[in-house]
């Protein structure tokens, strides 16, 4: 029995442990139960309760004495006696379980909804009749004040089967493409079916009309809910006259009051699985809704979460004993799990013994934390001789070792090594030989690019450790460390060049320092192909030395500049003085210019005036093309800036439009004035 507490509240796994095979004898099963522990301690509140591949569907009886469940593979059915605690019966059948019912009190009336569209009947002595409907099933409903079985499926008819008349009846016409579920209120018996566009229709099965419509998929979505495609209807559940619950293929669960079209609540699962089961607990007016991962217990009025179970395998049904604290799943594995809760309510009357083993569990809580307490392996208890103990009271077993008393174990340790000098002798040597390692360089694997700039950084980090130790102070952190620098010690294009003139005035010492980095550098080297660990630094100078050393540095730093800049001037001689003897040697070869289409070659001044142009910047050509007056800068209402540019035009351009200049003036200069020409009579005509 495996015990685990959420929001303080304990569930028990009466499942939990190793299952014995099937196939061994119960000579072999009781030599089991002897030899292993877990074996022996486990609990099997009721005989083979599994499958024998994988349980679908699991319901109880009315009268609470049988349970059924089916599963795979081969298809079969299964009825568990509560009252001598284990298997009745067992049937296998021609095809998959969809779903099934029973009828009856008892397990004598079963109604099986099997994947070939076949609808089966058992009775207490076997299979009694079996029929097919026109659509592949998913759910089926059985209303008893007319004995008529509602089946829904992959079709928009709800078929209806009397069982009193032993025939078809007609079918319910829908607004639906598919249906996934349905239910009857067990009150008024109304008809509910669940659609795959996420609407829910509800019947009068009197006058077989349809007397409402609830849009769950757009009531589901909420600004928190994140979803995928459109949710459907995957579950359905009435509680009383006016409330009933809806599941979605999404996960959320939307509980409704009949007479509103507004949910009260929405409650997501964070999985975005489909809704498998949801069941209502009354006592505490709880909701215990089901996906295939977990199964949440949450207050049906505020939304609070009162408890949740995640077992270990997929879950494919969920069912809840009547009037008890016990939970009952079909997995995705043979064995069906089995848990009680306490809280919820007692146990029930064949399993009674459960609520005394809760409450001496509760009474007397194993603790697992021991202060006083040494663990110890077996290893170590033959080292101190107390390998005899094993079995006793002195010691308690716990996963690879044992506890024992901290008291008894120092006495044993000074029993069986009296002043422990090896240890005491080893363990002086270590430290001493740590001392010694302080002293000498550590071996640092160096990046390959960048190396010097590397062991620089190392150099001021144990500096700046150095410093940060008598001034107790953080250490930064270290910029070898920090993945936004890691390009510059890997890419080659982010090698410095020390010989580029920048960096030769920017770092005037850097001949000095760079030959000590270099000597350190070349001793890394040697050590890396060697393959050592460790190497010691060449005898340093005195702290003195250093110091003088430093101050003719700082002292120098102005001769290290003009030594570097005489340098520099040396080296741009040369440069020139190759340059001219290069072109001394080349022959001068003449140059031809490639005209593009449509243009005219003047002269080289243009082409120079253009290259001269292109080589000014932006503002200064601005400022020449305002000048010239091709250019209108001016100030907008909002504050903004508004430029009006004029384009060049080409030759044939320019000298059409002076053409059409001379023309219209030349009209201009021939057209005569017609205001002396006047009617007689009046004013409107001015000819006769």
């Amino acid at each position: 029995m495996q015990v685990s507490s959420l929001n303080e509240v304990k569930i028990y796994s009466l499942s939990a442990g190793r299952s014995l095979p099937e196939w061994l004898s119960d000579r072999k099963k009781r030599a089991l139960q002897k030899k292993d522990v877990d074996i022996r301690r486990r609990i099997e509140l009721i005989q083979d309760f599994e499958m024998p591949t994988v349980s679908t569907k699991i319901k109880v009886s009315r009268d609470g004495q049988y349970i059924m469940a089916v599963g795979t593979y081969k298809p079969r059915v299964r009825c568990f006696d509560t009252y001598q605690l284990s298997q009745k019966f067992e049937r296998c059948l021609d095809s998959e379980v969809v779903t099934f019912e029973i009828l009856s009190d008892d397990y004598s009336k079963i109604v099986f909804l099997q994947c070939g569209r076949f609808v089966e009947f058992h009775s207490q002595h076997g299979h009694y009749y079996r029929t097919r409907i026109p659509k592949f099933g998913r759910d089926f409903s059985y209303h008893y004040p007319s004995c008529d079985l509602y089946f829904v499926g992959a079709s928009s008819e709800v078929y209806r089967l009397n069982l009193e008349q032993g025939r078809f009846l007609n079918s319910l016409q829908t607004e639906a493409s598919e249906s996934n579920v349905c239910d009857i209120n067990p009150v008024h018996f109304l008809f509910a079916m669940g659609t795959a566009e996420g609407k829910v229709e509800c019947w009068d099965p009197r006058t077989r009309n349809r007397v409402g419509l609830l849009d769950c998929a757009l009531s589901s979505v909420t600004a928190d809910t994140e979803i995928e495609g459109l949710p459907s209807i995957s579950a359905l559940k009435f509680d009383g006259a006016l409330n009933m619950a809806v599941g979605t293929s999404t996960g959320q669960v939307l509980l409704y009051d009949l007479r509103s079209s507004s949910p009260l609540i929405v409650k997501d699962h964070h999985y975005g699985l489909p809704i498998k089961s949801i069941q209502f607990q009354h006592q505490l007016d709880l909701i215990i809704s089901a996906d295939s991962r977990i199964i949440k217990m949450w207050n049906k009025d505020t939304g609070k979460i009162f408890t949740s179970m995640e077992p270990e395998h997929d879950i494919n049904d969920v069912c809840l004993y009547p009037n008890s604290g016990m939970l009952m799943t079909a997995n995705e594995a043979p064995k069906m799990n089995i848990y009680y809760i306490p809280v919820l309510g007692p146990a029930p009357k064949w399993c009674s013994f459960l609520d005394n083993l809760t409450e001496e569990l509760e009474e007397n809580p194993e603790s697992t934390v021991y202060d006083d307490y040494k663990f110890v392996t077996r290893k170590d208890l033959e080292n101190l001789g107390l390998a005899h103990l094993i079995g006793s009271s002195l010691l308690r077993a716990y996963m690879h070792g044992f506890f024992m008393d901290i008291r008894l174990y120092h006495k044993a340790k000074m029993m069986a090594n009296p002043f422990a000098y090896e240890e005491y002798r080893r363990e002086k040597i270590r430290q001493k030989i740590e001392e010694t390692r302080a002293q000498r360089v550590q071996l640092k694997k160096l990046p390959k690019v960048n190396k010097e700039l590397a062991l620089k950084l190392i150099e001021e980090e144990g500096e700046e450790q150095q410093i940060s130790k008598k001034r107790k102070q953080k250490n930064l952190p270290s910029l070898l460390k920090d993945d936004r620098f890691k390009v510059m010690f890997e890419n080659p294009d982010f090698q410095v060049d020390e010989q580029s003139e920048e960096f030769r005035l920017l770092n005037p010492l850097v001949s000095k320092i760079s030959e000590k980095r270099k000597r350190k550098l070349k001793i890394l080297e040697e050590l890396e192909a060697q393959g050592q660990e460790e190497e010691e630094e060449p005898e340093g100078k005195a702290s003195d030395a250093e110091s003088s050393e430093s101050s003719d540095d700082e002292k120098g730093w102005v001769e290290e500049v003009r030594k570097q800049r005489k340098l520099l001037r040396q080296e741009e001689k040369l440069k020139r003085q190759e340059r001219l003897k290069e072109d001394q040697q080349t022959l001068l070869k003449p140059q031809f210019f490639e005209i593009k289409e449509g243009e005219e070659f003047r002269s080289f001044k243009d082409s120079a005036k253009k290259q001269k142009l292109m080589k000014k910047t932006l503002e200064d050509r601005l400022k020449l093309e305002e000048k010239l007056g091709t250019l209108n800068v001016s100030d907008t209402t909002v504050g903004s800036k508004q430029a009006t540019f004029k384009l060049k035009k080409s030759e044939q351009q320019r000298k059409q439009q002076e053409a059409e200049k001379l023309h219209r003036q030349e009209r201009k200069s021939l057209r005569r004035s017609a205001s002396q020409l006047k009617s007689r009579r009046g004013r409107g005509r001015l000819f006769h």
